[in-house]
């Protein structure tokens, strides 16, 4: 798994154990829906911390938090 998949599964987790969609994320965190839905449909493969904090602002949760996953355990060789 690369960065951007275990982004992509870490939000979409985090929204599910708060009963929360993508739409409700966007709007409490600030990023817009183009935004996410790039991020979402792999077509952001650089996801931009600043954006990623704010995300985790609207979940409620610390960057620590978000990347306190083993979905970041034993991701692919970035460098080849």
């Amino acid at each position: 798994m690369n960065i951007s998949q275990a982004i992509i599964k870490r939000i979409e987790g985090l929204c599910q154990e708060r009963n929360m969609t993508i739409n409700a994320l966007c709007n409490i965190s600030g990023v817009t829906q183009s935004t996410v839905n790039d991020i979402m449909n792999g077509k952001t493969y650089n996801t931009g911390i600043a954006t990623i904090k704010k995300l985790c602002d609207g979940i409620g949760i610390s960057i620590l938090d978000f990347f306190d996953c083993d979905l970041f355990s034993n991701l692919e060789q970035e460098i080849k």
